[in-house]
């Protein structure tokens, strides 16, 4: 339930936060009667969304023996991807959004242009549930079916009342601290999801164990156990994994440390003389 969260969570407070910047953007504008083709962006995609999760956690639930490790290994391998990419995106993206966004929503408002506001609040909405369906269908094969889909919807009712909040001013947010936290846990979760789609490889062949128990902390910390059961649904914990498992979470994690860090925006200088 809590990866299913904290992605619905996460997605779902960017998305919230694009729409709050058309809709504010039209009512200083006056363009306010605009904001009908906005609405019907957001529920064609958030229905087109649905859909997609939906479909793809029955297909890939269905499949059993190889087929289904198969499968699940790819699916957690491209969420892995993915969400990596969402991670770079926002880090280089996050201080701009707002200011491309409203410029965007000034400028098809200024010519009444419906279709082109029906296309952005879509676009915007359908690319985070797209990519929040994959992640939940790669979560769902670490919990169940039921616990992905309740921390799901909670994780969008809190995205909601978060992004009505802060554009409606009653609360005070660093949104920029929480994109900090939330891209460190996402970072944390993706690497868990490189080492647990390896781990499903690992069962059918396709990626070589090398040694197949590199250590056994289930004495320790059982994967059954309720803490266990967390860690490795939300971080990838194995108690006994093999050396294939830790060799791609830690070159997964290295890596993409590396690239976050070297892709950091430098210290802004004063100007005081």
């Amino acid at each position: 339930m809590l990866p299913s969260y904290l992605l619905a969570l996460r997605e779902g407070l960017e998305a919230a936060l694009i729409i709050g910047v058309v809709l504010g953007a039209l009512r200083k504008t006056g363009r306010s009667a605009l904001a009908m083709p906005v609405l019907w962006g957001i529920g064609v995609a958030a229905a087109l969304s649905t859909a997609a999760a939906i479909l793809l956690t029955r297909w890939g639930l269905e499949m059993e023996g190889k087929a289904g490790l198969a499968f699940e290994g790819a699916t957690m391998l491209i969420a892995a991807g993915i969400l990596t990419w969402v991670l770079f995106w926002m880090k280089s993206h996050a201080s701009t959004l707002q200011r491309t966004v409203a410029s965007r929503v000034a400028a098809a408002a200024g010519r009444g242009n419906a279709g082109a506001l029906f296309g952005l609040a879509f676009f915007a909405v359908l690319r985070e549930g797209l990519e929040l369906a994959l992640f939940l269908t790669a979560a769902a094969f670490t919990s169940t079916a039921a616990q992905t889909a309740s921390g799901a919807l909670l994780g969008l009712a809190t995205a909601v009342v978060l992004g009505w909040a802060l554009f409606a001013a009653t609360v005070r947010m660093d949104i920029r601290r929480f994109f900090q936290v939330t891209t460190a846990l996402l970072f944390l979760f993706a690497a868990g999801l490189v080492a647990n789609g390896v781990h499903e490889w690992n069962e059918i062949g396709w990626i070589p164990v090398w040694v197949e128990h590199l250590w056994n902390t289930g004495a320790v910390l059982s994967e059954a156990s309720p803490l266990g059961s967390v860690l490795k649904a939300l971080f990838g914990y194995r108690a006994a994994p093999s050396l294939s498992v830790v060799l791609a979470y830690g070159g997964y994690a290295g890596l993409v440390a590396a690239g976050l860090w070297l892709t950091r925006r430098p210290p802004e200088r004063s100007n005081t003389a």
